[in-house]
């Protein structure tokens, strides 16, 4: 059996993210851009380091694969994409974990770096797993414009990968036995059980709803409130008893998360709103639940704000439970259930999979407080390393 992991290993091999990206709001390291490319430079190097070679398969995904033994392989990784204004863990922390357990491994480890896993420039999230698996609808990905104007498609050459090979690389996913990830925990679940980490259960299940709100633009100060048809505030009221009807006890998560108004002017009613409401549960029967009492709702603000209300469901997930022979490796017991995306969701779609969660003691991810301690850190990924090599046995 290996050694374990050392939490001074694991800032050995962060240091050399130091700097790419930074700035006073927090880490931008946006997918298919100059600070991505110098991250995979990065992950070229680590391979180098030991004895390996980086490759990209027809995705983008980095693959820095054992030199010595045929596919296909246990692999470990993460994502080095962020949010705008993320954390230094998040994405990071998994795939410096992933180059220490392949380092120490007494079996052939893989290691992976997913492709633009936040999906934060092109709304594009897990794009390279996603891609693997086989369900990337990549002509209507490629299309995409970010703020800029910039098709994700030339984005994707000036980067290297050809967009016209999306549809192979799912070929690359027959290389893999399994999958495990090592992540920041998004709560603060393991810090108030005194955890230093934590094996996840699985995926909950998640409703994507997007919602216009039809009203009609008019004078704000000439109108009065008997003859308005405000869209603005007819969003507003359909927020709120989103909100209300997920319940106080937190088995349903609901959030606003996008909103845009039209004409969006400081003395204009609203004429017309489109807004994202993300729900999430343990299970889909919550969520579509929760639909139910929100259609109701909107029909009752919509007779009453002289509206109309269309909802439509952007993507609905049944959430992704972990494969039991890979849960038992890490422990199982006391599990996790993370209510985020994460790549290894996606590839437990196709193969095992698992994920380790490690200890944030603010709860905060997706901003620059994002905090872990790294022995923290080291015993997770010590957890993921005798797993593999049970796993891979």
């Amino acid at each position: 059996m290996s050694g374990g992991i050392a939490a001074d290993d694991l800032a050995a091999r962060l240091a050399g993210l130091e700097g790419i990206g930074e700035t006073p709001e927090g880490i931008v390291r946006l997918a298919w851009t100059p600070e991505d490319a110098a991250c995979r430079a990065w992950f070229a190097a680590q391979a180098r380091a030991l004895g390996r070679t980086a490759e990209a398969d027809p995705a983008g995904n980095l693959w820095a694969p054992p030199p010595d033994a045929p596919a296909p392989w246990w692999g470990a990784g993460s994502h080095l994409d962020s949010v705008r204004g993320g954390g230094r863990f998040d994405g990071p922390l998994g795939v410096a974990a992933a180059f220490a357990i392949a380092e120490r491994a007494t079996v052939p480890v893989a290691v992976l770096c997913l492709a633009d896993e936040e999906g934060a420039r092109y709304n594009t999230p897990t794009f390279g797993s996603r891609a693997l698996v086989g369900r990337l609808d990549a002509a209507e990905a490629v299309a995409r414009t970010d703020d800029r104007g910039i098709a994700l498609g030339d984005a994707l050459r000036a980067a290297g990968v050809d967009p016209d090979g999306l549809a192979r690389a799912p070929e690359w996913l027959a290389r893999l036995r399994g999958f495990l990830e090592l992540h920041i925990d998004q709560t603060r679940e393991l810090a108030t059980a005194g955890r230093a980490a934590g094996a996840v259960s699985g995926l909950a299940a998640r409703l994507r709803l997007q919602v216009d709100v039809d009203g009609q633009a008019d004078h704000a100060g000439t109108t009065p409130p008997a003859e308005r048809r405000d869209a603005m505030s007819a969003a507003a009221r359909l927020i709120v008893a989103a909100e209300n009807a997920a319940g106080r006890g937190g088995a349903i998560r609901v959030t606003a998360s996008r909103i845009l108004v039209a004409p969006n002017a400081l003395t204009t009613i609203a004429g017309h709103v489109r807004l994202w409401l993300d729900a999430r549960a343990a299970g889909l029967a919550a969520v579509d639940g929760w639909l139910d009492a929100v259609r109701g709702e909107a029909a009752a603000i919509a007779a009453r704000t002289r509206t109309e209300i269309a909802i439509h469901v952007a993507s609905r997930s049944a959430g992704t439970p972990f494969d039991p022979r890979v849960r038992a490796a890490l422990g199982g017991g006391d599990e996790l259930l993370s209510f985020a995306g994460h790549d290894a969701g996606v590839l437990a779609e196709r193969i095992p999979a698992g994920m380790v969660f490690v200890r944030n003691p603010t709860g905060i991810s997706h901003a620059p407080a994002e905090a872990v301690d790294l022995g923290d850190a080291a015993a997770g990924a010590t957890a993921m390393l005798r797993a593999l090599e049970e796993l891979a046995a």
